[in-house]
């Protein structure tokens, strides 16, 4: 891995775990709001189960993104289509 992939990859985790902060702050300010039945924060267009659970399929695309699908997979998957194309064909 090259200096630049790395400072990519880097600023892409840091990015994430951010994202992931801001969005257990925003889901411990929501979730309590129903346990104890006082409606301090209410949403009229979405029910707010409906946009913490839309934010957390994002976080979890982010995710699987950055740690399953990083540039090593990329570059395997590279690699093995190239070694696909270096087969000779038989008629």
């Amino acid at each position: 891995m090259d200096y630049d992939t790395a400072h990519t990859r880097t600023n892409n985790i840091r990015k994430f775990y951010k994202s992931l902060f801001i969005f257990a702050l925003f889901a411990v300010l929501i979730i309590p709001d129903d346990i104890f039945g006082e409606k301090m924060i209410s949403f009229h267009w979405f029910d707010r189960y409906i946009i913490l659970g839309i934010w957390g399929f994002i976080i979890l695309v982010k995710a699987a993104k950055l740690f399953l699908f990083d540039s090593e997979w990329e570059k395997d998957m590279i690699e093995k289509e190239l070694r696909k194309e270096k087969k000779t064909i038989n008629y």
